[in-house]
């Protein structure tokens, strides 16, 4: 018996070809919401860094630092009082918007660490909705999903 090699036929080409297209189009479909979820998980973790090295830096330096949020432009800056330029400048994404709720756009950390108004801001991605809440007294804050 005689073995010939021979290629693969067009039809066999075409299924392989077709099932490799859809596998990846379900791979790039996924993966949008997975960026979305992470660039919202980035922000999220920044601002809590952000704000307790603001803090940090109150207590450290025995100065006032105010926080300044421009959600229009999205962005948020940190100063001493004393100092200009902000010691730290942060641009966030356009999928990401901030809104006062009980807690203005605009407050600060006292020289021993606490705060000058509490509430809460509220933080939208998508159909994702977080309240970052500052607490009356030492400062202190979280981040809840609602």
């Amino acid at each position: 018996m005689k073995l010939t090699e021979e290629g693969f036929t067009l039809i066999e080409a075409l299924c392989v070809l077709s099932i490799f297209l859809i596998i990846s189009s379900v791979t790039a479909f996924s993966i949008k919401p997975q960026y979305e979820r992470l660039e919202t998980e980035m922000f999220l973790n920044q601002l809590q860094t952000d704000l307790l090295y603001g803090q940090q830096y109150a207590i450290s330096h025995q100065q006032e630092v105010t926080v300044f949020i421009f959600p229009e432009e999205h962005y948020y800056f940190l100063r001493n009082t004393y100092i200009w330029p902000p010691f730290l400048v942060r641009y966030y994404s356009n999928a990401v918007s901030v809104s006062p709720g009980s807690l203005p756009l605009t407050f600060k950390f006292t020289p021993s660490g606490f705060v000058n108004k509490f509430g809460s801001l509220l933080i939208y991605s998508g159909s994702k909705h977080y309240r970052l809440t500052v607490l009356i007294g030492k400062g202190r804050f979280y981040v809840v999903e609602e």
